[in-house]
């Protein structure tokens, strides 16, 4: 009789991303993952999508399956979690399959978590968690949404065979916090690109944007993020404002008024023309590019894991300033420079970086681009991933 020599792959079933693409740093990794092991035969993805009516499709070779949500306000990304988990159980049952990962990413559902493990496991499947950052300290939740966030993270930490931290602090938080439970952890980075952008100085989209927001190549400083409290952009206004540089700040980000005209209360930034909100760029080749331009980008995030936006700076832009906390320092090491909260700290570093040579800076940009290229690489990452997967 001859041998079946077919390989089962291994089944990696993702929840918890809105989809695949632009999103943000979950939808990012999701899309990077499935991307670089399309031609993986040995792992076979399901990743759950947020859309308004149920379809399947393919992308990079997995299946992806749209799961509808009830317009529930912030209780959505709750019901998305469960609702996927339930179809991708059944899917499993209907499909018997064995050979299977359920990979959570984020801590949304604790109450849920123990039925949904107990469930993997007659299925004969396990649970992996990325619990992503502190969102329990999010200044954009109210206090009894963050209290709700701490209490499932706990719970989800206590039923998950195995937590994917994607930053060293973030794993011994975890290692700490829940000794009691004797937590099962491992450390895999998010990833970044380490090419430059496929455009030119002189491409036209790229000059109708600087013509059009006012800005020069390397005339300008650049923050692209979430606009929220714990990216600390009323301290890099603030301390802007107060330097005495010639050079403008474009802020890259998605605007929300109410924060906007806290803002302008407290600092009245409209006053200084070198403060430019500029909008939200989607274009990759695009932004990649106004990354590489820039002459500084800063980064003010304290709240969270290894953090997309900065891996992308570290890959692109040569002069980075970071605000002084454990993740950033973990992830640029010697390769960035950094500032505190304190009165006056940034407005005289970035006085600072503006004097500094050109040879200075290409230092650091090569010690930044290595830094990536060592270890965040998409293609370093995904094979992590996969060994992680296959085990």
């Amino acid at each position: 009789m001859k041998k079946d020599t077919r390989i089962t792959p291994k089944h990696v079933f993702i929840v918890g991303a809105k989809g695949m693409g632009n999103y943000g740093g979950y939808e990012t990794f999701v899309d990077k993952l499935t991307e670089y092991h399309q031609n993986e035969k040995n792992i076979k993805y399901h990743v759950a999508w947020k859309a308004d009516n149920y379809e399947e499709f393919e992308k990079n070779n997995a299946r992806c399956f749209n799961v509808k949500v009830p317009n529930i306000g912030p209780a959505q990304a709750i019901y998305y979690d469960v609702k996927a988990l339930s179809l991708c159980c059944k899917y499993i049952k209907e499909n018997n399959i064995n050979n299977f990962i359920i990979y959570i990413l984020a801590c949304r559902i604790g109450p849920f978590m123990k039925h949904f493990t107990k469930k993997v496991h007659r299925l004969g499947g396990k649970v992996y968690v990325n619990p992503d950052g502190h969102e329990w300290m999010r200044a954009k939740w109210s206090k009894p949404v963050r209290k709700y966030w701490k209490e499932s993270e706990k719970m989800m930490v206590k039923h998950a065979d195995l937590l994917v931290c994607d930053s060293v602090n973030i794993e011994k938080y975890i290692k700490e916090t829940y000794k009691k439970y004797n937590p099962n952890t491992t450390f895999i980075a998010y990833g970044a690109e380490t090419r430059r952008s496929k455009l030119k100085d002189d491409d036209k989209q790229l000059l109708s944007w600087y013509k059009e927001k006012g800005l020069k190549i390397n005339e300008y400083y650049l923050v692209v993020g979430r606009f929220v409290p714990e990216n600390n952009y009323e301290t890099m206004i603030k301390e802007f404002m107060k330097s005495n540089t010639k050079k403008d700040f474009a802020i890259i980000t998605n605007v929300n008024d109410k924060f906007l005209n806290e803002l302008e209360e407290k600092l009245h930034y409209k006053k200084d023309s070198r403060i430019k909100f500029v909008g939200t760029v989607y274009d990759k080749e695009l932004l990649m590019k106004i990354r590489e331009n820039a002459y500084g980008y800063f980064h003010g995030h304290e709240v969270g894991g290894t953090n997309p936006s900065l891996l992308e700076a570290l890959g692109s832009t040569n002069l980075n300033l970071l605000l002084d906390v454990g993740f950033n320092r973990e992830v640029a090491e010697d390769a960035a420079l950094y500032w505190t909260k304190k009165e006056n700290n940034l407005a005289s570093l970035i006085e600072k970086a503006d004097t500094l040579s050109k040879k200075e800076i290409k230092k650091l940009g090569t010690l930044s681009t290595k830094r990536i290229q060592d270890a965040y690489s998409w293609e370093y990452i995904s094979d992590l991933y996969e060994q992680l997967f296959r085990k």
